[in-house]
């Protein structure tokens, strides 16, 4: 293929829906204009009055790769990716061997090449020792730093002071935080032991990893940012609380940014009695009042970046008692989709979901020349049909685990096609052979 015509689409991108056509040629966009020829050589994919946005950055996601394929690899988790409307993802750290320096990071983004349907970055992990490290982190090759402020396993759980003090002071790039507050979960958790001993319901999964964990290990967070000069993330947000921690503003000029992901809008407690442990992630999901306030938060800009932190485990790692359920669910494949029926529901805009998947992860991350429809930009489009329905009992699930929590759900829209760097990865229910994806470069 030469080129790529996309026809009749709304073009929503950087704050406006327009009707239009964009062409793609050697891999960019080469032309967005109101009406465009197609070559003799020139593919057409008519949109026919469907929306055409730049494809999701997804920042936070978990692809096993290396040591946990047993539960997905950087292959199956891509095609996810692509088949859900997502162009470019980040990978976190917390894989075995973890990737806490320049020589694992390195390994990664070569076990990545040629493999993945989207493109791919990877955040490099901090550790209680891992100080010299960060300091020199290959600014040119990581995405960011990863701190994991709650549990986490094997030696990625950072609960030193000092150690926090000298990450926030001496990171090189923006630090991602997973924020919740450890000694207040285990004191938690053995109250729940102490009361219920193995068979905890599963509904007190938000008491167990509480808000208040959740609040406490935030204000420590963007405290040390504020102290230190931190360039700031903070991920997956669950509760009402957190949120006047932030700036309800647009992302611009903002050191300290806010995350939340799409199950934690879409599922609330309620559905553990129906979900179980499918549903149970850290940190947890929480009440109808915490997701409606982080809407809320969504809409009026003090939340920034929306995510999935995709991570598959099992069936057979997540079935089972409370404290051996493995927490965290594989979410890619359906991330749009649920997105684009919330913003049709009226609670947040198209742009502004475009903002935040796309936009915003782009400038916080300074990922060059991807997150935006712009002419010369890397070519890296989503076609959703905002009215076929995506009926999840009738897909085939492309994560490897095989599962989603979304089961049974029916959804309004449906990823058309999916274009990573000038190539269709994905198009009419049909992931494309060629591993389309690239590393990602950074304008730093």
């Amino acid at each position: 293929m030469s080129e790529l015509l996309i026809k009749n689409a709304q073009i929503v991108n950087e704050g406006t829906i327009q009707t239009g056509d964009l062409r793609v040629r050697d891999g960019r966009i080469d032309a967005i204009a109101s009406e465009l020829d197609a070559g003799s050589r020139t593919e057409v994919l008519d949109a026919g009055g469907n929306y055409l946005m730049p494809g999701m950055i997804d920042d936070q996601v978990h692809f096993r790769t290396p040591g946990l394929s047993h539960k997905g690899d950087l292959t199956t988790e891509s095609r996810a990716a692509v088949a859900g409307g997502v162009t470019s993802f980040m990978d976190m750290p917390n894989v075995q061997p973890p990737t806490i320096d320049n020589q694992a990071l390195h390994t990664k983004i070569a076990s990545a090449e040629g493999k993945c349907a989207a493109n791919f970055g990877f955040h490099l992990g901090a550790t209680n020792d891992n100080i010299d490290s960060i300091k020199a982190a290959d600014q040119s090759a990581a995405a960011g730093i990863k701190i994991f402020m709650g549990a986490s396993t094997g030696r990625m759980l950072v609960d030193d002071d000092d150690a926090l003090e000298a990450i926030f002071e001496h990171a090189p790039l923006t630090v991602l935080t997973h924020c919740e507050e450890t000694p207040m979960i285990e004191a938690a958790l053995a109250r729940a032991r102490a009361e219920y001993g193995d068979d905890i319901p599963m509904a007190m999964h938000p008491t167990i990893r509480s808000r208040e964990a959740c609040l406490a290990s935030s204000r420590k967070a963007v405290d040390l940012a504020q102290r230190h000069g931190t360039q700031l993330h903070i991920l997956h947000l669950t509760t009402a609380d957190e949120l006047a921690l932030f700036t309800a503003s647009p992302m611009a000029g903002k050191s300290i940014t806010a995350e939340a992901c799409v199950h934690h809008l879409w599922f609330c407690d309620a559905d553990y009695d129906r979900l179980g442990t499918r549903i149970k992630c850290n940190p947890a999901i929480k009440t109808d009042a915490d997701r409606q306030a982080i809407r809320r938060a969504v809409a009026e800009d003090r939340i920034d970046i929306l995510a999935t932190d995709h991570a598959p485990h099992l069936i057979e790692e997540k079935d089972g008692p409370y404290t051996q359920a493995a927490a965290g669910m594989p979410l890619a494949q359906y991330v749009l989709v649920a997105l684009v029926d919330m913003a049709e529901s009226g609670w947040m805009s198209l742009p502004q979901l475009v903002q935040k998947t796309a936009h915003n992860v782009a400038e916080r991350f300074q990922v060059a020349e991807r997150g935006y429809l712009r002419e010369g930009y890397w070519a890296d489009l989503v076609v959703v049909d905002p009215s076929a329905p995506t009926v999840v009992d009738a897909e085939p699930v492309h994560a490897h685990c095989g599962w989603t929590p979304f089961t049974g759900q029916r959804f309004n829209a449906r990823v058309q096609a999916t274009v990573v760097s000038g190539q269709i990865a994905y198009c009419n229910d049909t992931i494309q052979p060629v591993a389309a994806g690239q590393a990602l470069c950074y304008a730093r």
